[in-house]
């Protein structure tokens, strides 16, 4: 099965954003925006072929974004010309994360958010689990000005670990992974090589 025929999650733009009165542009981190448009996603969200959500922006795919965090550092990577979609080679992100599918048997979208989540990170990296601090919620992602933004949300968190974690990506012929200082993000010629979510997110982190 090609990527494009996995089966994804999604719910209507038109409930997502009550008819576009919650719609924003960026990171929103207002917690009654957030708990409204989450909600809304709960109540409306249901499975879709990949290749037909991403065609469609009446229907937005939430994606799960984390940071990871390590004092004043954070863990950003590169895609290599070795990995997929050719457009973001030579990008730098600070998110880790992917389309959700649905998981049998849970209780709530909370929970299939965080199964899904846990999924990634353990698919993409080496983080000892003894360094995992917590998580939190930074906000909700939305980009409506360019096509792949369109069809997307994303779902905003970091994850803290402990002074002196070591994390390694899984996959080092599509993706080179390095720490930064949260300041240097700011730098002109590293903001202009992240993709467009992590220049929203490094315009928050402090």
């Amino acid at each position: 099965m090609g990527k494009m025929d996995e089966i994804i999650l999604v719910a209507p733009r038109e409930d997502i954003f009550q008819k576009e009165t919650l719609t924003f542009q960026g990171v929103n981190s207002e917690d009654e925006r957030i708990v409204n448009i989450m909600s809304h996603i709960e109540a409306h969200y249901h499975e879709m072929r990949r290749g037909d959500a991403e065609e469609d922006p009446r229907f937005k795919q939430p994606i799960p974004y984390v940071v990871i965090r390590r004092d004043d550092e954070v863990f950003v990577y590169e895609r290599l010309a070795g990995g997929g979609e050719a457009r973001l080679h030579n990008k730098l992100s600070l998110g880790f994360g992917g389309h959700m599918n649905q998981i049998a048997g849970a209780a709530s979208f909370s929970e299939v958010l965080k199964l899904n989540t846990d999924r990634e990170l353990a698919e993409e990296l080496h983080i000892n689990e003894d360094d995992k601090q917590n998580i939190i919620t930074l906000g909700l992602i939305n980009d409506d000005e360019n096509s792949v933004g369109k069809v997307h949300i994303g779902i905003l968190s970091a994850l803290q670990l402990a002074s002196g974690a070591h994390v390694e990506v899984k996959e080092k012929d599509q993706i080179a992974g390095r720490w930064m200082n949260i300041s240097d993000l700011k730098e002109e010629d590293v903001y202009q090589r992240l993709e467009t979510w992590s220049q929203f997110v490094a315009d928050i982190l402090k």
